[in-house]
Parts: structure tokens; C-alpha cells; sequence
């Protein structure tokens, strides 16, 4: 699937319409945000939390790893955002806990980088992409893999 945005204010709706599309599987919901640094990731997901009903203000995570927001209403209970820029070694991540957290099916885990954790993470994550195109515009695909 491929959406084509005009400012960030589109991009926050290409996320919020996915977040109205998740169901409930074995594990965590995990999806894989790629990109270049200013592409898009963490505004899409501000759109994908607030379209969860999480009101906190979301920002990359960058220099702590993690941030869990919970989810107050519907299926799901926890929204993990992850962003591992800076991760070295997948097992940084394990310190935190992450196997825990992505095999629960009641949480939703986005990671931003995940090239970086992929040992860890299950193989059929779906990755959505964003490529800058000019100005504001990008492109976001998902990817699920089918």
C-alpha cells in the first residue's frame, strides 16, 4: 500500500488511519519504521497514537530507547515506541526487555530502525517506509509481507 502526503499534517492522517485497521494476533502488533532521519517516522506515529487515543505528546525516543504509552481504550493496552538510531547491539535492547514486550498481544510496538534489532524482532514484521520527496511531501509504503 502506498500513500503520497503533501505536509506533516497528512502524514499524522496516513497514521491515524492505520491505527483504526490493527487486530489482535499472537504477540505483539510490531511494525518497522524505515527511513532517513527527518522522513517522517515519528510524525506518522504521532498521528498512529493520537488515532489510538493516547493524548501525551510523542517524540523520538531517540536518546532513551523507549517510550510506553498506555492505551486506554480498545484491544490493546500498550503502545511501544522505539527508536534504536543509536542502538550498537541488538542487545541493548534485551537489557530493556523486549522479548517480553513484543510477545504480548495486547501491546503495539513501532520500532524506528529496526535494522538494527532485526536478530530480535519476528520475520514477518511489516515495515512501512517513507521516502522524501521534495519539501514536505513523502511517500509512505507498507509493506506486510504478503
Amino acid at each position: 500500500m502506498e500513500y503520497l502526503t503533501e505536509n506533516s499534517a497528512e502524514t499524522k492522517e496516513v497514521g491515524i488511519g492505520l491505527s483504526q485497521q490493527l487486530k489482535l494476533k499472537k504477540g505483539a502488533l510490531i511494525f518497522g519504521l524505515k527511513g532517513d532521519l527527518g522522513a517522517g517516522k515519528t510524525t506518522f506515529l504521532q498521528g498512529f497514537a493520537k488515532g489510538l487515543g493516547i493524548k501525551d505528546k510523542i517524540t523520538s525516543p531517540t536518546f532513551v530507547i523507549m517510550n510506553r504509552f498506555p492505551i486506554k481504550k480498545g484491544k490493546f493496552r500498550n503502545f511501544y515506541h522505539l527508536d534504536c538510531y543509536r542502538v550498537e547491539n541488538y542487545k541493548e535492547i534485551e537489557n530493556i526487555g523486549i522479548k517480553e514486550i513484543i510477545s504480548d498481544s495486547k501491546n503495539i510496538v513501532c520500532i524506528e530502525w529496526p535494522e538494527k534489532i532485526k536478530r530480535i524482532i519476528p520475520k514477518d514484521v511489516p515495515f512501512i517506509r517513507f521516502d522524501i520527496l521534495e519539501g514536505d511531501k513523502r511517500k509512505i509504503t507498507i509493506d506486510y509481507g504478503e
